[in-house]
Parts: structure tokens; sequence; C-alpha cells
């Protein structure tokens, strides 16, 4: 870490000296690293720090090396301050303090809290239902947060997968009939009247669990508008097996509304009418993102394949 950035640390933290103690991650296609920091002489024992590098080339693992791809990720980091910057701090939904965002040449330094030493410091990989409703109840308190405001400085569309910013995914997808109503499918989700600003990567690993299975959500590079039903379906598929997936839907759907109601202080009914309405379309918006950018993934299975198939018909018939 340069000189730069250390000395950040030090005043923002009022710490007297630090010690890099581990690299938490690399970041997606090289794009720098998350530091675990200690310290010493502060009342803050450690931080997390996201420390953003632009690559000397851009090596995609799934090779979509291109300037898009490259733009798309520029954008998500400065998303990212942004959202910290401005809106962080008014999420109901747990998530970690920062501490400071500097900036020196072509590098980045958002300054966090260390949330394992805030006791969120178990990552899993799979969970019990009670895991997966606390994880709902995060989402729909970040939602709650944001009904009805306007993104500014964030993406005006959110999720890393949506239409605009996936022409390529697009081009490359071979199911024709999916292909052909992509734009339907993204209109139909874009117009929605009751807009949010969801995550956009809502996925298992960007959530953080208590001993106590509370939750604490990380990564906000792709937040900005949308309906809050392409991030809890994007969790969902992220940690349920396809049968799961079917078998739970209404109690996942009931169980979201449920507290997103609470976190409202009152029963949206129209608002809850229209997202139900969405929740297979924004299964089907994601499930046209991963056929074209991954057709083996593990996340293609006969569930997401059936309820696309379904809205596709409800699109292009109205049945």
């Amino acid at each position: 870490m340069n000189h730069h950035f250390q000395s950040f640390i030090l005043q923002q933290t009022k710490a007297n000296s630090l010690l890099e103690k581990e690299v938490i991650q690399s970041l997606w296609s090289g794009y720098g690293q998350i530091k675990r920091i200690a310290l010493q002489g502060s009342d803050i024992k450690s931080v997390v720090v996201k420390n953003i590098q632009l690559p000397q080339q851009d090596l995609h693992p799934r090779g979509w090396n291109c300037e898009i791809g490259h733009q798309r990720k520029l954008k998500s980091y400065q998303v990212e301050t942004h959202w910290y910057k401005k809106y962080a701090s008014n999420s109901k939904a747990r998530l970690p303090k920062c501490y400071g965002i500097t900036t020196q040449k072509d590098e980045v330094c958002i300054l966090l809290e260390d949330l394992d030493s805030a006791g969120y410091n178990h990552r899993k990989q799979s969970l019990s239902w009670q895991g997966i409703a606390n994880c709902l109840a995060w989402l729909a308190k970040f939602h709650a947060s944001y009904l009805d405001k306007h993104p500014q400085d964030l993406w005006n569309i959110g999720t890393y997968w949506h239409l605009a910013t996936r022409p390529q995914e697009l081009e490359a997808l071979q199911d024709q009939n999916l292909k052909a109503a992509a734009h339907k499918i993204d209109e139909k989700l874009n117009q929605c009247t009751y807009k949010t600003f969801v995550h956009g990567d809502a996925k298992l690993a960007n959530f953080c669990f208590s001993d106590s299975n509370e939750v604490a959500g990380v990564d906000f590079q792709y937040v900005g508008a949308g309906c809050g039903m392409k991030d809890v379906a994007y969790f969902i598929g992220s940690c349920l097996s396809e049968k799961e997936c079917e078998r739970l839907e209404s109690q996942i759907l009931d169980t979201y509304f449920e507290y997103l109601h609470k976190a409202l202080s009152k029963e949206q009914k129209a608002l809850e009418k229209e997202w139900r309405a969405l929740y297979p379309v924004a299964w089907a918006d994601f499930h046209r993102f991963l056929k074209g950018w991954s057709p083996g993934h593990w996340k293609i299975n006969s569930y997401s394949e059936r309820v696309t198939q379904e809205v596709i018909k409800q699109l292009n018939y109205g049945s």
C-alpha cells in the first residue's frame, strides 16, 4: 500500500501505526484487493481497505475482455464511492461504516469498518431457513430505506447484469425465444411503478453473519434504481437448489413482504401486488444474462427455464 493511503488511514482512525494483516480477496479481473489492516493507538482495532487499482491489462476469467467490460467495472467503483459518500448512512440494513475515501492517480482507497471485529465474522456456503429469512429481512430493510429515491451518481438501473450493459452476452445468447424477449423483459422490470435502490449483487457471498445469525451486507458496486425483486430472485438463486426454489417460492415472498411492510411501518398492498408479479420476470432477466454469459453455469436449471418460458408466454400473449 502506498504512503498516501497509509497516511490517510492513520489520519482517519487516529492510529499511531498500522500493519497489513491479510488480503481478504482480490477484486474481480485484477482491479485491486481488499485488505484487513490492524491498528495501534486507536479505539478502532482494525479496518478493511478496498484498494482499487486499474490493471495493466483486463484479464477476465470468462474471456469478456473488452472496453465495454472495462468501462462497466470502472463505473462500478465510481458508483461504490458515491454510495458510501452520499447514501450508505441512510440504510436501515446493517452494512460497514465508511471512515473515508481518498484517491491518488489511478487508485482509490475506501476505508471501511471491519465487520469481523463488529461480530459479523461468519461467511456461509449454505443457509438454514432462518438464515434465508434473515437475509430477506436485510433486503427488505435495504429496499425500504430507499423507496422512491432518485439514484444520483449511482446506476440508473441497478444490478450488474441489466441489459443495457450486456450487449455481448445478449449477442452470444443461443436461446432465440429468450433473445427475442430480452427487451420486453427488461422494459417490464424498468417500467415498474414502485422503485427503490437495489443492491445489485446480493448473492450469499456478499452477506456476513454473526454468531446469532444476524446479517450485514457488503459490496455496493452495482447499486441503482429498480424493483426489489431483482435482489430477492438473485439472492435465492445463489443459495437454494432448483427444487427448493420452487417448493419455497410462496414462503420466500410472504416472508420478504412481511419484513418489507414492517420496515416501511405500513402495509403497501399496491407495491406488493406489483412486485410479486415481477418476481418471475426478475428470474427471467437474470436467466437471460446467465445463458449468454456462461451457458453451462450451475444456476441454469429446470426451475429457471420453466419460469422464464412462462414469462415469455405472458409477455407475448398476455395470458
